[in-house]
């Protein structure tokens, strides 16, 4: 069978990526027979009505799934494709109550062109009321018309599609974790729709154990609960977990949502000192925005230089149980974080398991900074956000990019991958200042300064 999805118009290159990953989170075989980032339908063929309202019932980007009656270049055209896929179906509709409506993308209609479009699918032999509120079945003419159209005077859309409703999303979910509303967050905190949106692609659910190394005050933890699965979290810094206590804090955001007994734990660790072992693949999924390393440079729990400074090694081993010890931290490598990352996710990752992350796009020289590799991950897809002015300077980002990989199974990881990979030269990590160790942000203040 056949559908129309009507997505939400923001975060175009996620949109067919967060419905193939609802198609695997709910089995759903799922085939998309048109999609374009310049409109929000998209016609996607599915096994069943129930399988169509399964694959969008958690959708965050997706508005609504209507079985499609059909489509055409003119309304001529789209009536004669409506007789001759639907016409053995219009008697179990006869005495149903419902509604016509008609969403113009990019176009208008007045009030009495909406009526005469409407009349013209008077052929259909519906005899039931016609209600506008709570109709048993509602039928929606989707229109997509040429960019501009109503200044440039153009007076048809370029293609008409007819749809049956069928299911609902659930992007009113946004709202409900709206960061405006939430008892505790910072300057970092990764909004609602994106953090949702990640917990989606990364295949978050019931029964699942997810993980974010750079928690913070807990957006994707949130995100994944909301989805059923059992959250965990650390952070370097655990100031940012603990905040002032009680509502003001990690924990309190998910007392706030009702959702606490899907948090597993929190802790303050890095992912280089973590008391996560390496060799326990536990994880169905990692998420995480990790630090750019621009606001405050990027740094790894330990000592620049222990030779010259042993009374801070001998002050660690005296005073490292004490709950007011703050451990030492250096300098840390932008290009080795990346790396570590997937190392991380390689050694705890269950088969098929999930590592979603947010990385900058471009380096200082506006290159293009390549999508780090690891023989026992596989991307599975890339999707780039792109910000304008007031964002960026926000973010100091011009864009940025949340990249997923899909752990392998041991069977299906290359053997000579893998010699190539620890054969490789290792990432840099020449210099011992922020600015050295981070090409990413030298270059994001010498633009600033310039």
């Amino acid at each position: 069978m056949d559908f129309i999805i009507k997505f939400a118009q923001a975060h175009e290159s996620f949109r067919v990526a967060e419905i193939q990953a609802l198609a695997v989170i709910e089995s759903v075989d799922l085939e998309v027979l048109e999609y374009s980032d310049d409109s929000p339908f998209c016609i996607a063929r599915l096994p069943s009505v129930r399988d169509a309202q399964r694959l969008i019932r958690r959708s965050i980007l997706a508005q609504s799934v209507h079985e499609l009656w059909g489509t055409g270049a003119t309304f001529d055209a789209l009536h004669q494709s409506v007789k001759e896929r639907t016409s053995k179906l219009w008697a179990d509709y006869k005495s149903v109550s419902f509604k016509f409506t008609i969403d113009s993308y990019q176009g208008t209609h007045s009030n009495n062109e909406r009526l005469s479009i409407i009349n013209t699918f008077d052929y259909l032999p519906f005899e039931g009321p016609i209600r506008m509120s709570q109709p048993d079945e509602t039928f929606t003419v989707f229109e997509q018309w040429p960019f501009n159209s109503v200044p440039l005077g153009i007076e048809k859309p370029t293609n008409i599609y007819l749809g049956r409703l069928v299911g609902k999303s659930s992007r009113e979910t946004v709202l409900k974790f709206d960061l405006k509303k939430r008892g505790y967050i910072s300057t970092t905190s990764m909004d609602s729709e994106l953090s949702l949106i990640t917990a989606n692609i990364a295949l978050a659910g019931p029964g699942k154990l997810f993980y974010d190394p750079f928690v913070g005050t807990g957006s994707f933890p949130i995100a994944c609960a909301c989805f059923g699965a059992m959250a965990w979290g650390s952070d370097i810094d655990g100031r940012s977990i603990r905040g002032e206590g009680g509502a003001k804090s990690l924990r309190g955001n998910f007392q706030q949502y009702y959702i606490k007994q899907r948090l597993g734990d929190v802790f303050a660790a890095d992912l280089m000192n973590s008391p996560i072992k390496r060799d326990r693949r536990i994880w169905d999924g990692i998420v995480c925005d990790p630090p750019y390393g621009v606001r405050e440079g990027l740094r790894v729990l330990g000592l620049k230089d222990p030779e010259k400074t042993p009374w801070l090694v001998e002050q660690g081993k005296k005073n490292a149980s004490s709950p007011d010890f703050v451990p030492p931290k250096k300098p840390y490598s932008f290009l080795a974080m990346l790396d570590d990352i997937l190392a991380f996710a390689a050694a705890t990752l269950v088969d098929n398991g999930r590592l979603s992350f947010w990385m900058p796009t471009a380096n200082d020289e506006d290159q293009e900074i390549p999508v780090p590799t690891h023989p026992s991950l596989e991307v599975v897809v890339v999707c780039v956000q792109k910000f304008n002015k007031c964002q960026d300077l926000i973010t100091a980002v011009g864009s940025r990019r949340l990249i997923t990989y899909s752990r392998l199974s041991d069977e299906k990881v290359s053997a000579a991958a893998v010699a190539v990979y620890h054969n490789r030269k290792t990432v840099s990590t020449v210099g011992s200042t922020v600015d050295d160790l981070n090409p990413f942000r030298r270059g994001y203040f010498k633009k600033f300064e310039s």
